[in-house]
């Protein structure tokens, strides 16, 4: 099960790049139901995700290079392409991924925090650099903003 809260970020903070990161590439072979693939560094996996937006099933599948390749050629859409950045928040064992897209969506900056129970993702508290709470909306889900569906951004 995955239980996350997503933020829409203006300013990032100030040192975020000083963080680990890595490189993602993904597509969307379905959006309904949720069928990605992805390119993290150099590792590869099919993911599936069930309806919801706070909470939903979630499995990830490895493939090899030649199996992502050959499935990114038959996918839907737009290719999705950003730097994660996985920032520790400051007195809690949670861990921020900040999401700098490049490519079609350059300057679209996303936060995602993710909870082991519902109880904690209801009850937390975002840091003062965070924007707009786009959890429950679905406007920036990753599978709608690959067939082009991004909001009020004007990117």
């Amino acid at each position: 099960m995955e239980i996350e809260r997503k933020y829409l970020i203006e300013t990032p903070p100030e040192h975020y790049r000083s963080y680990p990161s890595c490189s993602i590439e993904q597509a969307y072979l379905c959006t309904a139901p949720v069928v990605r693939i992805r390119k993290e560094d150099d590792t590869y996996y099919l993911t599936y995700k069930s309806k919801g937006l706070l909470a939903r099933e979630e499995y990830n599948l490895p493939l090899t290079e030649a199996a992502y390749r050959h499935l990114l050629a038959k996918a839907d859409g737009i290719i999705l392409t950003k730097r994660r950045y996985r920032i520790p928040l400051e007195g809690t064992d949670y861990t921020i991924e900040l999401d700098v897209f490049a490519g079609h969506y350059d300057g679209l900056i996303l936060a995602e925090v993710e909870f082991p129970t519902l109880e904690e993702a209801e009850r937390f508290q975002p840091p003062a650099w965070f924007g707009r709470d786009v959890t429950f909306s679905g406007e920036y889900q990753n599978s709608r903003l690959s067939m082009g569906m991004l909001p009020d951004k004007g990117l």
